[in-house]
C-alpha cells in the first residue's frame, strides 16, 4: 500500500522526441504550427457545417463530430508538449499522466468509431438512397455519435483502472512525447502480463471490429456503384466516398505503421517519432482532404475565410 501511495504521489519524466538541445526550437517550432493548423482548420469545418444550411446533412454532421474529436486529441498531447519544451522541465504528474492516457484512448477511440459511422452512412446513401432521409434520421445520427463516445469511453477507463493497479519506480522516465499507453506499461515495476493481454484482446478487437465494419460497407458500396448504368453516377458516387477512404487509409494506414515500427525499431526513442503521424499529422491534414476532394465544403470555407478577411480588413 506505501508502494502504491508513494506511485500516486511521483511524477513521470516525458523524455520527448529528442534530447539534442540544438533540435528543441525547431521541434517546438514544427508542433506549435501542426498544432495551429490543426485547430484552426478543423474549427473551419465546424463552423463552416453549422452555419451553412446546404451542409445540414448526415455526412457533414458526422464530419463536424470528426473534427472536434481531431482538436480534442491533439490538444491532448501536443500543448503539453510544447509547455515541457519552452520550460525545459519534462516532469508531467501521476495524476496528468493517468489523465493524457484516458483521454488519448478516448478520442482515438471515438475516430475509430466516427469513421465507421461514416462508412454507414455512404453506405445507406449509395446502396439506399430512396430510404436515405428514412433511415438516417437526426435522432440517429446523435444516437451513433453517443453510443461511439460510450463505447470508447467504458474503453478507456477499463485500461485506465487497470494502470492504477501498477506501482512504478522512483522518477520513471517515458521514451515518448506523451503518456501512451503502450509505454506506461513497459516502466512498471510490478507484473503487467493482465494489463498487456487485454491490450491485444480487448484492444485488438476495439480496432479489428470498425475496421471490417468499414471494408463490410464499401465491398456493398462498390458492388453497388459497378451495377449503375450512368459513368457520371459511378463518378459522382465514388467521389462521395474519396475523402472518406482518403482519412481511413491514413488514420489506418498510420496507425498499423507505428506498430511495426514500434517493433522493428530496437530504439524506444526512435520508435516514439512514429506515432507522431497518427497522433497529430492525420488530425492536421484531415481538413484539407475534405476541403479539397469536396467541392460543397470546398465552397463553404471559401465563402467563411472570405468573410473573415473582410472583416478582419
Amino acid at each position: 500500500m506505501s508502494v502504491r501511495n508513494q506511485t500516486a504521489a511521483s511524477e513521470f519524466l516525458l523524455l520527448g522526441l529528442t534530447d539534442d538541445p540544438k533540435l528543441q526550437f525547431l521541434i517546438f517550432s514544427l508542433f506549435l504550427s501542426m498544432y495551429l493548423v490543426t485547430f484552426l482548420g478543423n474549427l473551419l469545418i465546424i463552423l463552416a457545417v453549422v452555419s451553412d444550411s446546404h451542409l445540414h446533412t448526415p455526412m457533414y454532421f458526422f464530419l463536424s463530430n470528426l473534427s472536434f474529436n481531431d482538436i480534442c486529441l491533439s490538444t491532448t498531447t501536443v500543448p503539453k508538449m510544447l509547455v515541457n519544451i519552452e520550460t525545459q522541465d519534462h516532469s508531467i504528474t501521476y495524476a496528468g499522466c493517468l489523465s493524457q492516457l484516458c483521454c488519448f484512448l478516448i478520442f482515438s477511440g471515438l475516430e475509430n468509431c466516427l469513421l465507421v459511422v461514416m462508412a454507414y452512412d455512404r453506405y445507406v446513401a449509395i446502396c439506399h438512397p430512396l430510404r436515405y432521409t428514412v433511415i438516417m434520421k437526426p435522432q440517429l445520427c446523435v444516437l451513433l455519435v453517443l453510443l461511439s463516445l460510450l463505447i470508447t469511453s467504458m474503453h478507456a477507463l477499463l485500461h485506465t483502472l487497470m494502470v492504477l493497479r501498477l506501482s512504478f519506480c522512483t522518477d520513471p522516465e517515458i521514451p515518448h512525447f506523451f503518456c501512451e499507453l503502450a509505454h506506461v506499461i513497459k516502466i512498471a515495476c510490478s507484473d503487467a502480463f493482465i494489463n498487456n493481454l487485454l491490450i491485444y484482446s480487448v484492444a485488438g478487437l476495439f480496432a479489428s471490429a470498425p475496421l471490417f465494419g468499414i471494408i463490410f460497407s464499401y465491398i456493398h458500396i462498390v458492388s453497388s456503384i459497378l451495377k449503375m448504368p450512368s459513368l457520371g453516377g459511378k463518378y459522382k458516387a465514388f467521389s462521395t466516398c474519396g475523402s472518406h477512404l482518403s482519412i481511413v487509409s491514413l488514420f489506418y494506414g498510420t496507425g498499423f505503421g507505428v506498430y511495426i515500427s514500434s517493433a522493428l525499431m530496437e530504439s524506444s526513442r526512435r520508435a516514439s517519432v512514429a506515432p507522431v503521424m497518427y497522433s497529430v499529422v492525420t488530425q492536421m491534414l484531415n481538413p484539407f482532404i475534405y476541403s479539397l476532394r469536396n467541392r460543397d465544403m470546398n465552397n463553404a470555407l471559401r465563402k467563411h475565410i472570405s468573410v473573415i478577411i473582410c472583416a478582419i480588413g
